[in-house]
C-alpha cells in the first residue's frame, strides 16, 4: 500500500491540475493521494472525478498557513474536514485575498531594487489559483535576477528578507481547534524544514497534542536525518502519528510522488479520527 498524504495541484501553488495530479498519482503506483491546497478545497471535486477512473484512492484535505506565537510559519495539514464548518470556512474564505495583497506587498518591496512588476508576477496565476511566492519566484528567474526558483527562496524569498511582509494568520492551536470542531484531523506538515523559523518546541507541541493533534509529518525531502530522529522521537513521546508524504509541486519543485509515504495502519488511524462523515473516495 503506498499513500501519500500532502500533494499540492494548480488551484494553490502547483503545475498539475487536480485531474493530471491524481492521473500521475497513478502512474507513479500511488495507491492513496491526498489532495492538500493551500488554504483551498476548490480541487477537490475535480480530483474526485478523477480519481473515480483511476486505480487511485482520494484523501481530501487542505494545508493551512498559521503563524506561531514567535512569528514562524507552521503549516497544517487538515483532512477529511467538514467544508461547511462555519469556523473553519471563515478562515478559508479569508485567505485569497489575504495571500493576493501579501504577494503584491512583497513585490512592491522588491521593486524598490529590482525591475519587478506585480502585474506580471499576477500574469503568472492560473485563474482561479491561488497567489503565492512561487509565482514571484518564477518571475524573478525569468527576469535573471535569481538563478533559479530554488535561489529565490533561499535568498530574496527567505523568511527574514527584508523584502518579506508579515500577515496576520491564526494560531496553530485555533487551527487544531477549527478543524477537529469541523471534524477533521490535523497533522503539522514539514515541521524542521529550516525555512520557516525554528520551528515548534516540545512545550508548544504538546499543547497542540492536548488540543487534538492527531501527528506530525517526519518524513518529508526538507528534513535532515537529524531532524527525522527529533521529530520521531517528540511524536513516541507524546504519542502523534508519524506521516511521510511527498509535498509534490508538479515541476515547480524537485518532489516527486510518493518520494515518502505513510503507513497503511497510520492511515487507518487517521481515518478512524475523522468524525465529520467525510471518506476516502
Amino acid at each position: 500500500m503506498r499513500i501519500d498524504l500532502h500533494t499540492h495541484s494548480s488551484v494553490s501553488d502547483g503545475t498539475d491540475s487536480p485531474t493530471q495530479l491524481v492521473a500521475n498519482a497513478a502512474a507513479a503506483g500511488l495507491n492513496v493521494v491526498a489532495l492538500t491546497d493551500h488554504d483551498t478545497t476548490a480541487g477537490w471535486a475535480e480530483a474526485a472525478t478523477e480519481a473515480k477512473l483511476r486505480d487511485v484512492r482520494l484523501l481530501r484535505g487542505a494545508e493551512l498557513s498559521t503563524n506561531s506565537a514567535s512569528g514562524d510559519t507552521v503549516h497544517m495539514l487538515a483532512y477529511l474536514f467538514d467544508p461547511t464548518a462555519p469556523g473553519l470556512t471563515a478562515e478559508l474564505k479569508r485567505a485569497p485575498e489575504q495571500r493576493r495583497e501579501r504577494i503584491r506587498r512583497i513585490v512592491e518591496n522588491l521593486s524598490v531594487d529590482y525591475d519587478i512588476s506585480f502585474d506580471n508576477v499576477a500574469a503568472r496565476v492560473l485563474p482561479g489559483s491561488m497567489f503565492g511566492k512561487p509565482h514571484i519566484a518564477e518571475e524573478l528567474a525569468a527576469l535573471r535576477i535569481v538563478s533559479s526558483n530554488l535561489h529565490a527562496y533561499d535568498t530574496l524569498l527567505a523568511d527574514g528578507s527584508k523584502y518579506e511582509v508579515d500577515v496576520e494568520r491564526m494560531s496553530p492551536s485555533t487551527a487544531v481547534r477549527l478543524i477537529t470542531e469541523a471534524g477533521g484531523v490535523a497533522v503539522i506538515a514539514h515541521p524542521r524544514d529550516g525555512g520557516r523559523g525554528r520551528g515548534l518546541n516540545l512545550a508548544e507541541l504538546t499543547e497542540l497534542k492536548e488540543a487534538g493533534l492527531f501527528g506530525l509529518e517526519v518524513d518529508h525531502r526538507e528534513h535532515t536525518e537529524t531532524a527525522r530522529a527529533e521529530l520521531f522521537g517528540i511524536a513516541q513521546s507524546l504519542d502523534l502519528r508519524v506521516t511521510g508524504s511527498s509535498d509534490y509541486h508538479g515541476s515547480r519543485k524537485l518532489n516527486r510522488l510518493g518520494e515518502n509515504t505513510t503507513p497503511q495502519d497510520v492511515l487507518d488511524a487517521l481515518l478512524a479520527a475523522a468524525t465529520s462523515g467525510m471518506e476516502l473516495l
